[in-house]
């Protein structure tokens, strides 16, 4: 049986990766391509709804493949853990499922859940991420989804250390942790997490150098997961044993003091 696909911002970088993996892909099919200013009737006929839009029209999206009973695969980011909330009632009710993809990189995945895995023994814990320039939101979703993981992690210790936040070149906290996010030419995507603590520092680095061949096999992964999912399903983490346990992170596992990831807007993953 063939799965009929509808992808959301088909024609734009992250959308058109993921367009050559589901045509490459045996037993699916692109039944539709819309762009963020298409009607959501177009999105009839599809057995699943890939989002990868923007963040102004991704929870409109999703809302519209819930309501008409289609799972949906999300790429946009700027789905925080306080915005999926917003959501999951309309999923647990109409039995569909969504599946949320911070990243689509098995190595981001990765460098996350080292980061998470590593938060409890250090003290102050900082995220440096940079995109091209033409990416328009900060932090990115990536950036945002390890905040949350930290957090979870270090929730018998407590928030990271991050002094004088008040300062706005201190960085944007999202889950008491400062991220900083740099917007240039000459790079793809780049996360750094600065673990510090008495006389030593850890730093995690990941790089996104093609992005066609970064993101296939994770696309591949979530594609066929969000064919079969039921309720919210966060990260390529859910899909893959990385080895290494980190706290399922839920609201009340993020901090509540400075914790700003419901106010994040993001654009495409990564």
């Amino acid at each position: 049986m063939t799965t009929r696909v509808a992808i959301v911002g088909g024609t734009g970088k992250l959308g058109g990766v993921i367009r050559e993996v589901v045509e490459a892909e045996e037993g699916y099919e692109v039944s539709a391509v819309l762009t963020s200013r298409s009607e959501m009737s177009e999105l009839d006929g599809a057995d699943l709804v890939i989002d990868a839009s923007t963040p102004a029209v991704s929870i409109d999206i999703v809302r519209a493949a819930i309501e008409r009973g289609i799972n949906v695969l999300v790429g946009t980011s700027g789905w925080s853990n306080e915005r999926i909330a917003l959501v999951r009632p309309l999923v647990d009710a109409s039995g569909t499922g969504v599946v949320f993809i911070p990243n689509f990189s098995l190595g981001s995945v990765i460098g996350s859940a080292l980061a998470a895995a590593a938060a409890p023994f250090f003290p102050s814990i900082e995220i440096i991420e940079a995109h091209r320039e033409t990416k328009v939101d900060s932090p990115s979703g990536t950036a945002v989804r390890t905040a949350e993981l930290i957090a979870a992690a270090r929730a018998e210790v407590g928030p990271v250390e991050s002094p004088h936040v008040d300062q706005r070149a201190r960085g944007q906290r999202v889950a008491s942790v400062p991220i900083h996010s740099l917007r240039r030419p000459g790079v793809i995507a780049r996360q750094e997490t600065v673990l510090s603590g008495p006389g030593e520092s850890l730093t995690i680095v990941h790089d996104t150098v093609d992005p066609a061949t970064a993101y296939a096999p994770g696309i591949r992964l979530a594609l066929a997961a969000a064919r079969e999912a039921t309720g919210v399903v966060i990260g390529l983490d859910s899909f893959i044993d990385i080895g290494v346990r980190t706290r399922p992170v839920t609201t009340e596992a993020l901090v509540a003091d400075g914790d700003v990831s419901g106010q994040v807007a993001g654009a495409t993953s990564a």
